[in-house]
């Protein structure tokens, strides 16, 4: 198994996870209705909280089935860095230990995914490779 591919499957188990249990516990709707919709989304909070989720879902499965792989994972970056923005920022860096819920985390997914995006580097191409 190469490195890419067990990033894939880490990301996608990740990402999964954050969003399914979310649709069972009535956290996603919580999320749209008790944060977004009071932070100024009023009244797409939970249309936008289940955008969100099923954009993480459909990026897992499109990292397992190692398709689409830019597409999913510039959209999956973009709602990272809006959870940093928004959400992660004012708690500052540590998700546990020097603070709470930090964006540390969705700094390493956002690594994580532009790796598995570019594996080759950003500007080099496979012939480059070899140099």
């Amino acid at each position: 198994m190469n490195g890419n591919l067990l990033l894939r499957i880490a990301v996608a188990i990740i990402l999964l996870t954050h969003s399914v249990f979310g649709i069972f516990d009535n956290g996603i709707n919580d999320f749209g209705n008790l944060y977004l919709n009071q932070i100024g989304f009023a009244p797409f909070g939970v249309f936008l909280a289940w955008s969100i989720k099923i954009s993480h879902i459909i990026a897992a499965i499109l990292l397992l089935l190692n398709k689409y792989l830019k597409p999913a994972g510039f959209i999956t970056i973009f709602i990272l860095l809006m959870g940093i923005v928004l959400v992660h920022f004012k708690e500052g860096w540590f998700v546990v230990g020097g603070g709470r819920n930090g964006a540390e985390y969705n700094f390493l997914l956002i690594c994580v995914l532009l790796t598995i995006m570019f594996p080759n580097g950003f500007g080099k191409t496979k012939s480059n490779d070899k140099l």
